[in-house]
């Protein structure tokens, strides 16, 4: 994924769901309050009070990688992290999908909503998933994620996501 911590804003990131305030870019641990496991990421993306998703979808040809490689079925791993605030809760939610050469779904896979109340606790949380053994074809990889807060405040007190990638062990 390219500009997976927002060091670069918005840059290379489809938003496909830009609700309440908007997408923004804050820096760590910002209004979250919550620090980070890894000193290199300083920065994260932060939803609004109505749905905030957004996207890439990664050409696997283009990154390198050729049809042989890709056939053999290399296993993807995706990670992604995410957190609330201290004083309002949010959702998370992501979707992964293999596409062949025509963006078709070769397979999927949904995490949430995921609800974060704060008073149970807030901080930042891993979601990691591979896929192994999805058939031959895949060439595009689509990563999507976001949320928004629970109270629909005005602002950015919805879930925060960052340090978010996409691997393949070839």
């Amino acid at each position: 994924l390219k500009n997976p911590n927002g060091d670069d804003q918005l840059e290379s990131w489809d938003l496909t769901e830009n609700g309440g305030k908007q997408w923004k870019v804050e820096d760590m641990p910002g209004d979250c309050g919550h620090d980070f496991c890894k000193n290199e990421v300083t920065k994260y993306f932060a939803t609004s009070s109505e749905l905030c998703l957004k996207k890439q979808v990664i050409d696997l040809l283009k990154e390198g990688y050729n049809p042989d490689q890709l056939d053999a079925q290399p296993p993807v791993k995706v990670e992604d992290w995410f957190c609330g605030r201290t004083d309002c809760g949010c959702t998370y939610q992501m979707t992964l999908c293999l596409l062949d050469k025509d963006k078709k779904v070769l397979l999927e896979c949904k995490h949430g909503p995921e609800t974060l109340d704060p008073e149970l606790g807030s901080s930042w949380r891993q979601v990691t998933h591979t896929f192994s053994k999805y058939g031959p074809g895949m060439r595009f990889i689509s990563f999507e994620h976001g949320g928004h807060d629970t109270s629909f405040w005005e602002g950015w007190f919805g879930v925060r996501v960052t340090g978010s990638s996409v691997t393949l062990d070839v």
